[in-house]
């Protein structure tokens, strides 16, 4: 919902067992849904990155032990 071209986007899950999700994206001026999706999903990922990155480096300055799981 930050794009300001996305006028409506939503989520439901018809079943917890049920391995998908239901996706709607409402975008003005009939531009691209699937666009919208792909752009997003690339912010996510770019943030997700971020916050790995900041919170590695938290890590490595606070001389916290930290379990390595290929050790």
């Amino acid at each position: 919902m930050k794009n300001p071209k996305v006028e409506f986007c939503g989520y439901s899950v018809p079943h917890p067992s049920e391995n998908h999700i239901n996706i709607r994206i409402q975008m003005y001026d009939n531009l691209s849904a699937l666009q919208a999706l792909i752009t997003a999903l690339n912010d996510l990922d770019t943030l997700c990155e971020t916050i790995e990155g900041a919170y590695d480096a938290s890590l490595r300055s606070d001389g916290i032990e930290r379990w390595d799981e290929k050790s």
